[in-house]
């Protein structure tokens, strides 16, 4: 049988199909100092498959924002298809993002 696809989560709450849930939720989960496991198993479909439960703006809710404009930093910066112009706007636009982020966080 075919692998499905991932779950392709987006801003609001999408379901995941029987297949997915079938593929990518572990038979058991466990604790493994202190994260989500099973055995070694790649979690990575049944994080998705909850992130598209849960919808990204709800996720958004729960996490300071600054925390996700300093993830989505790193990941960015680290592209190799990232020109040196393109660096240096990204880092503008985010430190005004983090400016932003710090007053609703702040107030």
């Amino acid at each position: 049988m075919t692998q499905p696809p991932l779950p392709q989560p987006q801003l609001d709450r999408t379901p995941i199909t029987s297949d997915q849930y079938f593929e990518y939720t572990p038979e058991k989960l466990e604790l493994w100092s202190g994260f989500y496991g099973y055995g070694g198993q790649d979690l990575t479909g049944f994080y998705l498959g909850i992130l598209a439960n849960m919808g990204l703006r709800e996720a958004v809710r729960h996490v300071p924002i600054s925390k996700w404009l300093e993830a989505i930093q790193e990941v960015a910066l680290q592209n190799p298809k990232l020109g040196e112009a393109m660096r240096d706007r990204l880092n503008r636009g985010l430190a005004d993002l983090q400016a932003v982020a710090e007053y609703l966080e702040e107030h």
